[in-house]
């Protein structure tokens, strides 16, 4: 059985005191921040978000191993020390997070489905949260897994995008987080304006904010900064 995983993504926001510092104090400042941060974690990424949207200019990403039932708030009290000590240089806007769990509706492991802890990251992240309507709760499961046949289907003709799904269930707003890499922001978007055509999107509440972001780094994130 596969290990869960903790997924966390904390967007932050450069403050004016941060940029009224000189560039070598900005870069000084960043640097630090991001040696505490990255410590937080097993594995953590460094993303930039600006200028793709305006609210964050920064993502951070986050992955755990959830080794017993104490291993988020030991991750979350070290994430929040890690954060506390910069926030008039560097402030939390948004968090979306969640656990893995194997699919009911796909058997093993998909050959797209990213590994948090593989060295190796693509260009550009894209992250959003997701609820699904309670109609399609209340459907049979063989219902809903002749629409996922077809979702998954659409999916594999786009094998170079890979995701990752977190389940969030009674622990943020939304049900899950959809997280996909890709070399190419115009083929993921044609990927979802494929899925947009599928049966099972009647059936999407809602799943926004989307986030783009550049992965970056940390040497040249905090170049950016400087």
């Amino acid at each position: 059985m596969e290990k869960t995983v903790l997924g966390h993504f904390a967007f932050f926001r450069l403050t004016e005191a941060f940029w009224a510092l000189p560039p070598a104090q900005r870069r000084a400042q960043a640097a630090a921040w991001w040696e505490r941060i990255s410590q937080a974690a097993a594995r953590a990424y460094l993303y930039q978000v600006f200028p793709s949207r305006v609210e964050a200019d920064l993502l951070v990403w986050s992955a755990e191993p959830v080794e017993t039932a104490e291993t988020p708030a030991r991750f979350f009290e070290r994430f929040g020390r890690a954060v506390h000590g910069c926030r008039t240089l560097v402030q939390p806007v948004l968090t979306l997070w969640g656990f893995t769990r194997p699919s009911i509706y796909a058997a093993g492991r998909s050959p797209q489905e990213i590994d948090p802890f593989e060295e190796d990251r693509r260009p550009y992240l894209i992250v959003y949260p997701f609820v699904k309507t309670t109609d399609w709760y209340l459907m049979s499961k063989d219902a809903r897994q002749g629409m996922m046949n077809e979702h998954i289907r659409v999916g594999k003709q786009y094998p170079a995008i890979r995701q990752w799904l977190l389940y969030a269930f009674g622990l943020q707003d939304q049900e899950f987080v959809v997280v996909y890499e890709t070399e190419d922001l115009v083929l993921f978007s044609d990927l979802v304006q494929a899925l947009r055509g599928t049966e099972a999107r009647r059936y999407t509440l809602r799943d926004t904010p989307i986030f783009t972001a550049l992965y970056r780094p940390p040497e040249a994130a905090l170049d950016l900064l400087g």
